[in-house]
């Protein structure tokens, strides 16, 4: 769901919890002033758990980034589901070459995930992290 007026306290309320992943405000900030990103709050049974952003690059390359799930309400398949539908989302769009992300080569628990999901890792590089890469065809 979009993040909006009505839902931004409790995607910001969040607690990150992990030295990976950086505050939900730095990515609200990152989607308000940095021209690419766009916010998504992750909800269930009508309350907020997470937050993801998604943007589209020059080459219609669909990107997953910022994916945060509570820290009370993690490791309950929370973050899969967040990406298995956005996978389906993007998938479902025309002109979709290929869903990306990245990620710290230490953060395994992101890379088990990711490669789970269907991702693989390209060899390029975002800054200091692993860019991974799902065929949306």
């Amino acid at each position: 769901m979009p993040v909006d007026a009505g839902n931004w306290r409790s995607v910001a309320g969040l607690t990150a919890d992990s030295d990976f992943v950086s505050p939900v405000t730095y990515y609200l900030c990152l989607c308000s002033y940095g021209g690419l990103w766009q916010p998504l709050a992750v909800e269930q049974s009508g309350e907020t758990v997470g937050f993801v952003m998604w943007g589209e690059d020059d080459d219609h390359s669909r990107w997953i980034g910022g994916l945060v799930v509570d820290a009370g309400r993690r490791r309950r398949g929370i973050g899969r589901a967040t990406v298995r539908a956005l996978q389906e989302r993007f998938a479902a769009e025309p002109g979709c070459p290929n869903v990306a992300l990245s990620y710290s080569p230490e953060n395994t628990a992101a890379r088990d995930l990711y490669a789970s999901l269907g991702f693989h890792e390209t060899g390029e590089r975002e800054d200091d992290e692993v860019v991974a890469r799902w065929p949306c065809g």
